[in-house]
């Protein structure tokens, strides 16, 4: 397999604004919301609800929506993920 092609950019300045999200960060209804994007996709949201446990939305398959499904039975169930232990 060749090797892919060359960015026409290579910098540290250009790789860095690819490979890092940008965070914006919002309060919503009682909560604080922190938006992941790369290169303008949105991928995943932190909410942090006033008084409760933090919980990510992810967009797991890439496909523009922020859920995921328990089975393949019922896909309109949204799971959300929380922090279940932390170092």
């Amino acid at each position: 397999m060749p090797p892919p092609p060359p960015l026409l950019d290579d910098s540290d300045q250009v790789n860095r604004e690819l490979l890092e999200p940008r965070v914006t960060i919002t309060r919503r209804g009682g909560a604080r919301v922190s938006e992941y994007r790369i290169q303008g996709e949105l991928y995943m949201l932190r909410v942090e609800p006033d008084g409760a446990p933090a919980y990510y939305l992810v967009d797991a398959d890439g496909d523009g929506r922020l859920e995921s499904h328990m089975n393949e039975l019922d896909p309109r169930i949204l799971v959300p993920s929380w922090v279940i232990f932390r170092f």
